[in-house]
């Protein structure tokens, strides 16, 4: 379980990703790293997130696979598996299709189990929302 590692906090700087920044490519860094803004996975992909030692999200995070270990300030929508690792704070509601928490983890807020059915009709709303904020105002649509 990743709450049984050791040196998972860092020294350091903080490293900043804040609301309505986008980014393409690496991220190289040192210290920790916080994010203020929601974390979307693109749909119909797999990814991972994991929020580590004091790392920090400021936001919903919508991605099918979830570690964390280090603070959430924002719902957590988890469509395959997350893992609430001991050090873990989730200020805001859960919602799992699996879940596996570890002695001492925290959730703040309700924890909801979401069917299949549920993940997936989240995941497509999920992606129209996406579509629509890319949508430029007053651009002929495509």
């Amino acid at each position: 379980m990743l709450g049984s590692k050791k040196g998972a906090s860092v020294s350091g700087g903080t490293t900043l990703i804040s609301q309505e920044t986008i980014i393409v490519g690496d991220v190289h860094f040192c210290g920790n790293l916080d994010v203020q803004g929601n974390i979307i996975a693109l749909s119909g992909k797999e990814a991972l997130l994991r929020v580590v030692g004091k790392g920090r999200v400021e936001g919903e995070i919508r991605v099918p696979c979830v570690i964390v270990n280090g603070v959430v300030q924002g719902d957590v929508y988890s469509s395959k598996h997350l893992e609430l690792a001991s050090k873990s704070r989730v200020q805001g509601n859960v919602f799992y299709t699996l879940v596996e928490m570890a002695a001492g983890a925290e959730v703040n807020g309700s924890l909801t189990h979401m069917s299949d059915a549920d993940a997936d009709a989240d995941a497509v709303a999920e992606q129209a929302a996406l579509q629509t904020d890319k949508a430029v105002p007053g651009a002929a649509p495509e």
